[in-house]
């Protein structure tokens, strides 16, 4: 396991303090692998400290990111693969992220057709404020504790978490962050919150993002209260400028003169109530206007950074990150949104282009 979760990792990631990479272990594999193995079994392994980093954000500030060492990642990996095969068999429905053959586009198309098909009329529209940095260490572990009865995988993972790896962009942390959030949000709307319930509920989580719909406004402010206080009671708290409470759905498409139905956004994507040629309603997606924007500045900042190389060089590259554009947001509803990607990604091309020589233009 320990030589499959090497073999997982990216062979030029950044090191951690140890200097290391995956190719750099790779010489003496079995030799290495088999004295961390032994390490381990022994409870002489020690995990290093993380290598602090910080990468720009959209906002202009920074994000910190911690890197840990090539040994910590390897036994992070191999926890994490022991974690999914336990909690798996956990895990509901209405969770879709970090979990095998299940993407956001899953997540994405429940909602979608929950909205669609069955009898919403509200929607919560959550937002945890600084989920990886509210988790109660104390409270993980003792939810750890209810499913794992092995001390040493129990001792590493405190460990780590007192040397700070849960944070988003850690390996071990979606893991964590789906254990954690399965307590306190799914099975707690499984269990407790659908049986009081008069209408139907619907939840969807992708992560520490998750949508609950409901069919009667009752039933959702009083959600809407509760899970407040649920949240509390385990460090976190809903975001009070982009948590709200919207009607949404046939009945809210129905409703338009008290205005045009609110919209709401999911996985980068912005929701929105439309009906088809016939007349029947439809929950139809376009790419969320800060995703949009955040993905014309990074090609914007290409363009501007690599005007200078070899025209089919540039048009290879650009050319790869349209299509991993259009791979996520390339649906039927949102053609307009992506005409829009495509002609201000060739202006921006055009312009940097111009920008090579004296003259300042291109034809």
């Amino acid at each position: 396991m320990l030589t499959r979760a090497l073999n997982s990792l990216k062979k030029v990631a950044a090191a951690g303090v140890d200097g290391l990479t995956a190719k750099d272990y790779e010489p003496n594999l079995s030799m290495n692998i088999k004295d961390l193995y032994q390490r381990l079994c022994q409870n002489q392994y020690r995990s290093q400290s993380l290598r602090r980093t910080y990468i720009g954000k959209e906002n202009g500030e920074k994000r910190p990111l911690s890197i840990p060492a090539l040994e910590d990642k390897i036994v992070q990996r191999a926890v994490v693969e022991i974690l999914g095969r336990i909690y798996e068999v956990d895990f509901l429905d209405c969770s879709y992220g970090y979990r095998p053959k299940r993407n956001a586009h899953d997540a994405i198309n429940f909602v979608r057709d929950k909205i669609t098909l069955e009898k919403v009329s509200y929607v919560l529209d959550a937002d945890i404020k600084d989920y990886f940095g509210s988790i109660v260490r104390s409270q993980l572990m003792t939810i750890l504790e209810k499913r794992i009865a092995d001390k040493v995988i129990l001792r590493l993972i405190g460990k780590w978490l007192k040397a700070g790896v849960l944070e988003d962009g850690q390996l071990l942390s979606p893991m964590l962050a789906n254990i954690y959030l399965h307590e306190v949000l799914d099975a707690w709307v499984e269990k407790v919150v659908k049986p009081r319930m008069t209408g139907q509920v619907f939840l969807c989580r992708y992560a520490d993002d998750f949508v609950a719909c409901f069919q009667k406004i009752v039933d959702a402010k009083r959600f809407y209260v509760v899970l407040a206080k649920r949240c509390a009671k385990f460090g976190l708290a809903l975001h009070p400028e982009k948590t709200r409470l919207i009607k949404f759905g046939r009945f809210a498409l129905q409703d338009q003169q008290k205005g045009k139905p609110k919209t709401f956004q999911f996985l980068g994507f912005t929701f929105y109530c439309a009906t088809t040629m016939k007349k029947k309603f439809i929950v139809n997606l376009k790419t969320a206007a800060k995703r949009l924007k955040r993905s014309l500045t990074k090609i914007e900042n290409w363009c501007k950074k690599n005007r200078h190389l070899p025209l089919s060089q540039q048009r290879n590259k650009l050319t790869e990150m349209m299509l991993g554009h259009y791979q996520y947001y390339g649906r039927s509803s949102n053609s307009r949104s992506l005409g829009t990607f495509h002609h201000a990604v060739k202006r921006s091309w055009h312009k940097w282009l111009g920008r090579r020589s004296k003259n300042g233009y291109m034809r």
